[in-house]
């Protein structure tokens, strides 16, 4: 994958790199540790310039991030409850639970999207809590872009500094991706083995 990353992101420069971080943020397949650090290195090269190739990854998880906090707004929170009520089990969801974290996020909804948006897997979610418990779009796209402004920074900084051995960035930040992934996705599996209805 790293090459036809490569490959389109030389041929197409900034808007390339914003439409590949666009859609690794609707599909999470196509992952940011190999999109902005090659970003980087194609800085380096001098084809593109490293700030450039930053706010031009930036734009385009932005404009993926404001299509799932979209979405989520327009089903909005009570259009989720008959569908909680009727498959609990799936979401492995309650609706008080719900409301719990309606509470909770009202409190810290700007910390949650701004350094959600810096840790791997959980920064592809964050938009979906903010648009469904309606957290207002300019606060949302103001922490939601400072902390992706972070991250691809963060990524494409890397690649431009480690040059030809940017594959170095995927070899530290995948197992960290990986282990969150398997806490994600083991909690879902325990809370769905030990449903209780209520």
């Amino acid at each position: 994958m790293a090459d036809w990353v490569a490959s389109w992101i030389e041929q197409s420069g900034y808007a390339g790199i914003a439409l590949m971080m666009m859609l690794e943020t609707v599909f999470p397949p196509i992952p940011s540790e190999i999109v902005m650090p090659l970003a980087g290195l194609e800085a380096q090269r001098g084809s593109i310039s490293l700030l450039g190739g930053i706010l031009a990854g930036t734009a385009g998880a932005m404009a993926g991030n404001f299509f799932w906090y979209s979405l989520a707004r327009r089903i909005g929170k009570n259009r989720f409850k008959p569908l909680v009520e009727r498959h609990g089990r799936f979401f492995t969801l309650t609706w008080s639970e719900i409301e719990r974290g309606d509470r909770l996020f009202d409190r810290y909804d700007r910390w949650f999207v701004c350094l959600g948006r810096m840790v791997p897997t959980i920064r592809s979610l964050v938009s979906i809590p903010a648009g469904l418990f309606e957290m207002r779009a300019l606060p949302f796209l103001l922490w939601s872009t400072t902390g992706t402004l972070g991250w691809t920074a963060l990524l494409a900084t890397a690649g431009y500094m480690l040059g030809d051995q940017y594959a170095a960035v995927g070899r530290y930040l995948n197992p960290a991706s990986n282990v969150v992934l398997a806490l994600l996705i083991g909690g879902y599996l325990y809370r769905v083995a030990t449903w209780k209805p209520r």
